[in-house]
């Protein structure tokens, strides 16, 4: 027999659980702004490495671009050198030429999402990143963060705050994480060639994801770049459909703030 439902209950459980889980998240060890596939492996291995962990989406589903493969076909494809992550996540892939495995893009979001979730982290979406905070010694120290609707409807609204030890641009080919540092902060000095942000270069795939994983660092004190970000930030080319050296730099950055904290020895 059906129990009694009442609106009222259920209302009041939503609110109640999301704000246990806010009130949570404002004084934690890593913020990772972006939940695309680099966003969503670091969340994994950073929360499994003891870290307490929290992804802020600014849309409504996590997996960034990954969703649409290549031009809305479903699929992407992983090198042999990025395959032992997809294994990590139970990823089925199939190699349909020597060293080139494909995988369904939508099983690999819903499954980096679900791992990064049963590891501990934490995913809010539909907020955005929209500043950092900033204390002695010109170190980030945590981000401002904004309902994207206040965003979107440009609302005269005050954001609220959330601090941290490190924060993680994985905002994709914007980088926006590191604009905000390079417009925000006078004299930032940026850990690329320039000093400043280079900006994307087109299309090679083979060296793209070479340089993919040079370019995840921490780029400012406080602040990692990984994923397409950090392939923006230092004049990096994209690398379309082919996601290994994004599983694979979400890992890195992951490993690279565990070591920093002392959670494991180099």
């Amino acid at each position: 027999m059906a129990m009694d439902l009442d609106e009222i209950t259920i209302t009041k459980l939503i609110i109640n659980s999301y704000m246990r889980d806010l009130i949570d998240a404002t004084d934690i060890d890593v913020v990772i702004a972006g939940s695309g596939p680099t966003g969503l492996t670091a969340a994994k291995y950073l929360a499994e490495g003891g870290l307490k962990t929290i992804v802020f989406e600014r849309k409504l589903s996590t997996g960034g671009g990954c969703h649409g493969g290549g031009m809305m076909f479903n699929k992407i494809v992983v090198q042999r050198e990025g395959k032992f992550i997809l294994d990590d996540f139970k990823i089925n892939s199939i190699e349909l030429e020597p060293g080139y495995f494909v995988a369904n893009s939508l099983e690999t979001v819903a499954k980096l999402t679900a791992s990064a979730i049963d590891a501990g982290a934490k995913i809010f979406n539909l907020i955005s990143v929209e500043d950092v905070m900033i204390r002695e010694a010109d170190k980030i120290t945590g981000v401002v963060i904004q309902w994207t609707a206040v965003e979107m409807a440009k609302l005269h609204v005050d954001p609220m705050t959330i601090r941290c030890k490190y924060v993680v641009d994985a905002t994709g080919h914007d980088a926006e994480i590191c604009n905000i540092v390079q417009r925000k902060i006078p004299g930032a000095r940026l850990e690329t060639e320039t000093g400043k942000i280079i900006g994307e270069k087109p299309m090679w795939t083979q060296i793209g994801e070479k340089m993919l994983i040079e370019t995840t660092k921490q780029i400012y004190p406080g602040l990692f770049v990984a994923g397409m970000a950090a392939n923006a930030v230092s004049g990096g080319p994209r690398m379309g459909p082919i996601f290994s050296g994004m599983l694979i730099s979400g890992r890195k950055v992951a490993v690279d703030i565990l070591e920093n904290l002392g959670k494991i020895k180099t």
